[in-house]
């Protein structure tokens, strides 16, 4: 989808830092971290919110959680604690609408959050 920012940096359209990469994902530093520790990992496969993921993404959406864990344990924040976000439709936060979770850590977080 070329008019999807997060398509086109999986395309390499967007320069990123990428920090991992498979056939089924992508997980790349934010430009605006909220933490010392922000990465966001998305699938590869456009889809638009959390509301539009169907049961023949569920593996899919396992696999990002997976590649946020491996990412929460590189950076160093998986053993004091890590937040794992996914914001859906503009009152949530989204910003881009291509599902992505935020991987948030290396300062203590706060609750409620927002």
């Amino acid at each position: 989808m070329t008019d999807c920012l997060f398509c086109r940096i999986a395309e390499r359209g967007i320069p990123a830092k990428i920090l991992y990469e498979d056939e089924l994902s992508l997980a790349f530093e934010d430009v605006n971290p909220q933490a010392p520790t922000h990465v966001l990992v998305i699938p590869r496969k456009h889809i638009p919110t959390a509301l539009d993921i169907r049961e023949e993404d569920k593996g899919l959406i396992g696999h990002l959680y997976i590649v946020a864990s491996k990412i929460a344990r590189e950076k160093g924040i998986a053993q004091p604690g890590f937040r794992l976000v996914m914001n859906c439709n503009r009152d949530a936060g989204q910003a881009v609408y291509h599902i992505h979770l935020h991987v948030l850590g290396g300062r203590r977080m706060h609750w409620p959050p927002g």
